[in-house]
């Protein structure tokens, strides 16, 4: 189930949590300013609500260019909503009257989004960028070299790694309740995760809390995956889809392949 729309979307249509996503990091813990180039994506989905609301995340891959998931920018897209923000704090308050720290700009979703071809493995095109207006003034997340993530697994070396998680949204943190524990703050959370398989456009990671590892869940689309531990800042994949109850699988879209690199070298300069 792709994790798609946005936590707004949770209360307005009064949906189940299963089948409406709604942002998270899974098992995790408050992000504070380890990350600051990681940002929520935000526009007016609730006319109720006195500021923009949280869609997705994503990341700041240069002065101003913010990269996220193209299933966020579709869905924007389908609903007639150009206008978007990008918040950089480390807690948003949808609630507040008038928001600061907002960053307005215009969002680019792939050009071939949604064909994923034979036996739904292929490249499904997940990938969007949010050109802001002004730059917020932080450095940017670092860009993989074409491939990383294979040569690293010819070698032997991608098994062992660690991976951090990071968004904002809907949190969970009981192993048992399942979509019934979950809970939104709006707080930007990170997740240590590990290995479990590489695929032509995917990375897959465990969010198995059973043997320590967090994750993401509904809505987190878009949020990096970094190399490394906590203090990691090249970004290899970004948060697309995976198990239902959020506790099991993370299956992330790559940004090191031909395919996605190709995209960004329109609007940032490649490794």
């Amino acid at each position: 189930m792709r994790r798609f729309a946005a936590v707004v979307l949770v209360v307005v249509l009064g949906a189940a949590v299963v089948t409406t996503p709604a942002g998270a990091i899974t098992f995790g813990q408050p992000d504070g300013n380890l990350h600051p180039n990681v940002g929520a994506l935000l526009a007016e989905l609730d006319e109720d609500s006195p500021g923009p609301e949280i869609l997705c995340s994503g990341t700041l891959i240069d002065t101003d260019v913010f990269l996220t998931a193209g299933h966020c920018t579709s869905f924007l897209e389908s609903v007639d909503i150009s206008q978007v923000w990008v918040t950089f704090d480390p807690e948003y308050d949808e609630d507040a009257a008038a928001p600061g720290g907002l960053f307005a700009g215009s969002y680019v979703t792939h050009p071939d989004y949604g064909f994923s071809g034979p036996g739904g493995m292929s490249d499904p095109h997940d990938i969007a960028v949010v050109l802001l207006e002004t730059s917020p003034g932080i450095t940017p997340a670092q860009l993989p070299p074409m491939n990383l993530l294979d040569q690293m697994k010819a070698q032997g070396e991608v098994k062992s790694q660690t991976f951090t998680a990071v968004g904002y949204g809907t949190v969970r943190e009981d192993k048992t309740k399942g979509p019934h524990a979950f809970f939104f703050d709006g707080i930007r959370r990170y997740a240590l995760q590990s290995y479990l398989s590489l695929q032509a456009s995917w990375l897959t990671l465990s969010m198995q809390p059973s043997t320590g590892d967090g994750g993401t869940c509904y809505g987190d689309s878009g949020g990096p995956h970094f190399l490394g531990g906590a203090d990691g800042n090249l970004i290899v994949s970004i948060t697309v889809t995976g198990d239902a109850m959020c506790r099991a699988t993370d299956k992330t879209y790559r940004v090191d392949t031909p395919s996605a690199r190709a995209f960004l070298d329109d609007f940032v300069a490649v490794p």
